[in-house]
């Protein structure tokens, strides 16, 4: 009885730092976006394939984060942010995390290419991109957030061409919305973050430092972003449609991203960065729930 009780905590802690290494609400995001695309794209969803894009997609994104975490071990070390995840902590070897992040990236690549190959490739995309160039550009130049949007701007996309095995102008415009988004939202977390960020070598703001300049950039993102989640009402993004309803509730939840943007203008605080963070994050959640709502309402 006491053996058992001492291993249920050992269990726990060893998942508790799994999901950790995988960033588990991170993939989480990056698995439902997809399912939205997916949504999108099809009449009548079938949940075995829903499933499949769920394994493979969080099988994948899972693994990046763990490549990501083993690459930045040494700058994980340095920030507070970071130093508790599990390789720095010293509770996991790089062997075991490498290990971990070897089998997520076979299972995800087998499970997307049993959907179809084209998934699959765009998903092998997705991960060399983020562990092979985003990750070295981090300490390089603030130009890996450019490069660190490609990847992260795939799962929405990918989602849609899971079902239609095609890439055209419907996965591309989703494609481009989660990719403008990504700029005002990882520069909120590279403004918030910056000074935790210069001790390890990193700089993520467009100008090098936080400031009016940093912050006219991520409003101008922000509009470029919004005006291409809108861009379906017009009609002319193929089987892509949003109703004037929805372009009205698209367009809503933009000025209140819009206006955390222009409150960090306003007033330069980091706590008007993590506002704009979070409002980031409930920007790209709403418009994915409803694009999904009102193509099936």
């Amino acid at each position: 009885m006491l053996a058992d009780t001492q291993k249920s905590p050992s269990l726990s802690l060893i998942l508790n730092d799994v999901l950790l290494l995988t960033k588990a609400r991170l993939t989480l995001s990056v698995v439902f976006s997809s399912i939205a695309g997916y949504l999108l794209a099809v009449s009548s969803p079938s949940i075995w394939h829903l499933l499949l894009l769920s394994v493979g997609g969080y099988g994948l994104a899972g693994a990046s984060n763990a490549f990501n975490q083993i690459i930045e071990k040494e700058i994980d070390a340095k920030m507070i942010r970071t130093q508790n995840r599990p390789i720095p902590a010293g509770r996991m070897s790089v062997s075991v995390a490498f290990g971990i992040a070897v089998t997520l990236l076979v299972l995800g690549l087998a499970v997307l290419y049993f959907i179809n190959p084209k998934t699959a490739m765009f998903g092998a995309i997705s991960v060399f991109l983020y562990t092979c160039a985003y990750t070295p550009l981090k300490t390089v130049t603030p130009l890996s957030v450019f490069v660190g949007a490609i990847p992260g701007a795939i799962p929405f996309m990918l989602g849609w061409l899971s079902e239609t095995g095609s890439f055209g102008l419907e996965p591309g415009i989703l494609f481009m919305i989660q990719f403008f988004w990504q700029f005002p939202h990882f520069w909120a977390i590279g403004w918030m973050m910056h000074d935790d960020y210069q001790k390890a070598g990193i700089n993520m703001l467009p100008t090098g430092k936080p400031g009016s300049a940093t912050a006219l950039q991520i409003i101008l993102y922000t509009l470029w972003t919004i005006v291409i989640s809108i861009v379906p009402v017009f009609g002319f993004s193929g089987a892509l449609q949003l109703s004037v309803v929805g372009a009205i509730a698209v367009g809503a939840v933009g000025l209140v991203f819009l206006w955390a943007g222009l409150r960090l203008y306003k007033n330069h605080s980091t706590a008007n960065a993590k506002k704009l963070m979070f409002v980031s994050i409930a920007y790209i959640t709403a418009i994915q729930w409803i694009y999904v709502i009102d193509k099936f309402i």
